[in-house]
């Protein structure tokens, strides 16, 4: 049976029809083939090149040519730097070498992420990418010393979008060279499949990826798992007999049905242990309504439901590898339209916990579906709750695409999101959830709270933070703004320019550490 991950991704959106984009070992055969083999730079004191103990190996088979023609060829390769080699070898016609950086790299505390394992995912992705582009079909690569990096670097970096174009890229499979490490391997496999399945979400336009089509994919891909997880799409008479009004606001301006995707997976022991619950806001097109956005760059909205892919995403990457874990995901879905029935400036609604809200600015909605998502979350008796949202461009402006911004209540929580950032690569930091925000939503002329803050141009993000936090209860609640992380330019050289389904891999292995850690704080 093929990897369910693996599978949503060959679907096609328009015809149904199944296509492979960089898959594991799953479907390897003989045919022609390429390697990747990594080397480290050379200390000053050094005067023999440092390769891998794959290296090692190869070099031994090939009688010492390795080495000999990368001593030719030039300098010692530099972090990301490759080089090509032909006939080295017959099972391998090309051999692509590429610079790890200093074999000594580790955790880099200013940084705050693990030098050595983010070295090995460029790299490889550098060298994968290499022999795509020569269509070469079939391709080992040297584990490196830490198979789950090697194999993040290659399914990451081989990803593409090009679902809906006639031209595209020459589809991949990846498998380690000469590696005992296959558990670890297909870890990295595991978690690289889910991000680039909440990129391929993302990437998706509007008009395919419409809120019955997002739900509907997961509700085929999580099914197909067994007993263990169960899937609720929720209609949008479900949500008015919920009193969900806020979220219904948003949803009316559109001629698209409202859903609630609701996920529950049950991996833990204890069926009676309480669920980690992952709430995204699932806005599948925003063009910002009543109070529309400017036209240029409004094709990028067609990602604002990153949210709901990405912790939908990391579910179903938990539910694969069977984390020891009970976990419900929560995605209100919908687009932000502007037609007659739109929220207008200066309009009242009611949400769930009976709260009104004056609405003042329609393009501040995704926490308006948040809002009543969180206090559906605390029927769940969470043990946490997380929510992930594109939800300000004030996110954007404070820390670009360096890390993702988290707004919590519990040290206890940030510390577990902390080191699951420094591990992938995919950071997160700390931002204020101050009194000093909550004054600023809290203070409205005609209603319990604003949607915006009174002074709408400062802290944006924070206010909107502070808004969530009036719908929360519990003691150990985080709120990620992923709006700066929402796509890639150049920024994370082992993914391609387009949308880039962050922070997925952070939050599959935040649940992976708080499956270890049965005793918060």
């Amino acid at each position: 049976m093929l990897h369910p991950i693996r599978c949503v991704l060959q679907r096609s959106l328009h015809h149904g029809s199944c296509r492979r984009l960089s898959l594991s070992a799953q479907c390897y055969n003989t045919g022609r083939k390429g390697l990747v083999l990594g080397v480290y730079e050379k200390n000053k004191e050094e005067e023999n090149l440092v390769l891998t103990q794959a290296g090692d190996r190869f070099d031994a088979i090939v009688s010492g040519k390795l080495r000999d023609q990368l001593t030719r060829s030039g300098p010692s390769l530099k972090k990301g730097k490759s080089r090509i080699f032909y006939g080295l070898n017959e099972e391998f016609p090309s051999v692509v070498v590429v610079g790890l950086g200093k074999e000594s790299a580790g955790f880099n505390q200013h940084e705050v992420w693990n030098e050595r394992k983010e070295n090995i995912r460029t790299a490889v992705s550098v060298a994968c990418r290499q022999l795509q582009d020569m269509e070469i079909e079939q391709v080992e690569v040297d584990p490196c010393g830490d198979a789950q990096a090697a194999a993040e670097g290659a399914l990451l970096g081989l990803f593409e979008y090009d679902e809906l174009k006639k031209k595209k890229k020459k589809l991949v499979s990846t498998r380690p060279y000469g590696s005992q490490e296959a558990e670890a391997w297909q870890k990295g496999v595991s978690y690289a499949e889910g991000q680039n399945l909440a990129r391929y979400l993302m990437e998706a336009p509007a008009n395919y990826m419409t809120p019955t089509k997002f739900a509907q994919i997961f509700e085929e891909q999580l099914g197909k798992l067994g007993g263990d997880v169960k899937v609720f799409t929720r209609s949008k008479q479900w949500i008015e007999e919920q009193q969900m009004g806020a979220f219904l606001s948003v949803a009316k301006g559109s001629d698209e049905p409202p859903v609630l995707l609701e996920i529950h997976y049950s991996g833990s022991p204890d069926p009676k242990e309480q669920p980690l619950v992952f709430v995204g806001k699932g806005v599948t097109f925003d063009s910002g309504g009543i109070s529309i956005k400017p036209s240029s760059g409004m094709d990028a909205m067609r990602a604002d439901m990153g949210g709901a892919a990405t912790v939908s995403s990391a579910i179903l990457t938990a539910a694969t590898l069977k984390l020891p874990i009970n976990l419900i995901g929560l995605a209100p879905l919908c687009e932000n339209m502007p037609n007659g029935r739109a929220n207008k400036p200066g309009d009242v609604v009611r949400a769930k916990n009976g709260k009104t809200i004056q609405v003042d600015n329609t393009d501040a909605e995704g926490r308006l579906l948040l809002a009543d998502a969180l206090c559906y979350a605390h029927g769940f008796n969470a043990r946490a709750i997380v929510n992930a949202a594109t939800l300000t461009g004030a996110m954007d402006v404070a820390l670009g695409s360096a890390a993702t911004g988290v707004f919590t209540n519990s040290s206890w929580l940030w510390t577990h999101l902390q080191e699951a950032g420094a591990v992938t690569g995919d950071r997160v930091w700390r931002m204020p959830l101050f009194e000093h925000y909550s004054k600023q939503v809290t203070e409205s002329a005609l209603a319990d709270l604003n949607n915006v803050g009174k002074y709408s141009r400062s802290g944006g993000a924070c206010t909107a933070a502070a808004f969530l936090k009036q719908f929360v209860t519990v003691p150990h609640w985080a709120h990620l703004d992923i709006a700066g992380v929402m796509s890639n330019k150049d920024e994370v050289p082992y993914m391609r320019k387009g949308m880039a389904g962050r922070p997925t891999r952070t939050l599959t292995e935040f649940a992976d550490r708080l499956s270890k850690d049965k005793n918060p704080s």
